[in-house]
């Protein structure tokens, strides 16, 4: 990238679904110097049958790079992302995290995501549960922990990739790499993310991991 770091417009989208009890502190978890970084918090509220919209409403007036994108209808966790990404490439971001509204996905630690697309040295950043070795002691259940291991092994042999895991959701993209990618033609379930690793790997694009 030939833009210095202060001047990329980093893009942070939050699907949303009845997480009245969580948003407000999982934005409070996001530390001050990542909020004076990123340009836009893109919350996609996905048609919650809570007070979610309301709360995030009232965090808008504290925030007001807080952009609200309002779904009337529940069209699930990739969709939203979709949405997401289409407004943060119309809008010219540079960089799109994903951070899950629940706070499952630690926003203290969003910077190690977003450093290596900064830096120009990857164009896909994973915050990965397993790189590390302290998934278990994250309380991953031990049950889940075997099934990522086997699944990613399994994953890493068939797409010729070696990567510690494909199942965790805090991911980081830069602008070449949603470009690149034909995400709106992606399945709409979980699988989402994975196959934006997979469809990258093809695409040539350069993917890091960073441990969370």
């Amino acid at each position: 990238m030939n833009r210095k770091k202060n001047m990329l417009k980093i893009f942070v989208v939050i699907p949303s679904y009845n997480v009245v009890d969580l948003i407000g502190k999982t934005i409070n978890r996001i530390p001050s110097t990542i909020l004076g970084k990123i340009s836009r918090l893109v919350i996609i509220n996905d048609g919650s049958r809570d007070n979610t919209i309301s709360v995030v409403k009232q965090w808008k007036k504290k925030f007001p790079k807080i952009i609200i994108i309002d779904k009337k209808k529940n069209e699930g966790y990739a969709r939203a992302q979709k949405t997401g990404f289409s407004y943060a490439l119309d809008k010219g971001a540079d960089i799109v995290v994903l951070l899950h509204s629940d706070g499952q996905y630690a926003p203290e630690v969003m910077g190690r995501l977003i450093g290596p697309l900064e830096r120009g040295r990857a164009d896909i950043v994973q915050g990965s549960r397993i790189l590390g070795g302290k998934a278990l002691e994250g309380r991953m259940p031990l049950y889940k922990f075997i099934a990522n291991r086997v699944l990613s092994r399994l994953e890493n042999w068939v797409c010729g990739m070696d990567l510690h895991e494909y199942h965790s959701g805090y991911m980081a993209y830069s602008k070449k790499a949603l470009l690149t990618i034909p995400f709106l033609k992606l399945s709409n379930t979980f699988h989402f993310d994975g196959e934006m690793l997979i469809v990258g790997h093809k695409k040539g694009l350069t993917i890091r991991e960073t441990p969370i």
